[in-house]
């Protein structure tokens, strides 16, 4: 049996609560802390939240991806109350990596009969039919619920102040309710990770990335895949919502979130069959944390015990797979080689 510790997780978003859940079927003493009122209430809550693995990525992350269907299979599985839709995605228009053995190039009529709510179709597209969406907030209630039923303390309205730490080691966190005694510490914060780790001298490389997430009310469901064209990204959330995805441009003007939420809305309205019923409901900006080159910063400190970091893009792509190896490595005290590629250490190499 492994040795009980006490483990912080901060941060209730995805990537905070997938860790819980995992720690919590384990033989651990876990406190999950998060500042806000309840879960999934940062960029989490801004996530377009496409179960999207098949970006082209470098060798030693590309693992990692390939294991996020399955590790997501496995979630249904274990809670028969998420929801995920597997109705996979539609593209066209744009670049899409075509080597994956779940994509393959569909003809106009094909297109038509999974998609009949157009009102233009392309010549072909490409049909990524294993891949998935959710939706994250009720994704990350349902782990942290979960987590908390088999025995993980939620700390909701607690904010950390501080990281302690003796000598070369963790041994708890100041916060807003008081102090908590660790053994290990892990942070999940996304972009407020850096900040957190200053105090420590720690430098970790990540930064915000704005996105644009556009909400509107639909009569009934009139996207039944996930489409991402030239024109629109844009899939169904449930049978009455429609949420879109932007980049962002700038902070105010033509090229501001409100302006950019509007063409999309209207983009819409135009490209759909009944589109004219389509009702726009919110326009929100979500801060991503983007790590310098793009892919996670997951593992123990080198320098400080018992400080272990969690921090990634395309987090709703691949918590399911990494929070089980984050847990492991936890548990058993161990380094797992599927990790590797994501320690900090490799924005810091070592002269020789």
């Amino acid at each position: 049996m492994s040795k009980k510790q006490k483990v912080i997780v901060v941060g209730a978003g995805i990537v905070g609560a997938s860790i819980a859940y995992n720690l919590s079927k384990e033989n651990q003493d876990v406190t999950l802390v998060e500042s806000h009122s309840k879960a999934g209430c940062g960029v989490t809550s801004a996530s377009f939240a496409w179960i999207n693995p098949s970006g082209r990525v470098p060798e030693n992350f590309q693992h990692l991806y390939d294991g996020s269907l399955a590790a997501y299979h496995v979630l249904e599985k274990e809670l028969p109350e998420l929801k995920v839709d597997w109705n996979g995605s539609l593209s066209w228009g744009i670049p899409v990596n075509t080597h994956k053995s779940y994509i393959e190039k569909i003809t106009h009529q094909q297109v038509s009969e999974l998609e009949p709510h157009l009102k233009e179709y392309p010549k072909e597209a490409f049909y990524a039919f294993k891949e998935g969406a959710v939706d994250p907030n009720i994704l990350t209630n349902l782990l942290v619920k979960k987590a908390q039923e088999n025995g993980v303390n939620i700390l909701f309205d607690t904010k950390v102040t501080q990281i302690k730490k003796e000598d070369d080691k963790v041994v708890g966190i100041h916060t807003s309710k008081g102090f908590i005694e660790s053994d290990v510490i892990v942070l999940a914060t996304g972009t407020t990770l850096p900040e957190l780790c200053k105090p420590l001298s720690i430098e970790v490389p990540v930064e915000s990335s704005p996105s644009i997430i556009i909400r509107m009310k639909s009569p009934k469901k009139l996207i039944h895949t996930l489409i991402s064209n030239s024109r629109f990204e844009a899939r169904q959330l449930s049978d009455t919502t429609i949420i879109a995805a932007e980049d962002y441009l700038d902070d105010h003007g033509k090229n501001g979130p409100e302006e950019v939420g509007r063409r999309a809305f209207d983009t819409l309205r135009n490209d759909l069959k009944n589109g004219e019923y389509l009702e726009l409901d919110s326009i929100q900006v979500g801060q991503r944390p983007m790590p310098k080159d793009g892919y996670p910063i997951v593992g123990y400190h080198d320098q400080i015990k018992g400080l272990y970091l969690a921090v990634m893009h395309a987090a709703i792509t691949l918590s399911p797979v990494i929070s089980r190896l984050v847990a492991k490595e936890i548990v058993d005290n161990v380094r797992l080689e599927e990790l590797e590629g994501c320690r900090l250490s490799r924005f810091y190499p070592v002269n020789k």
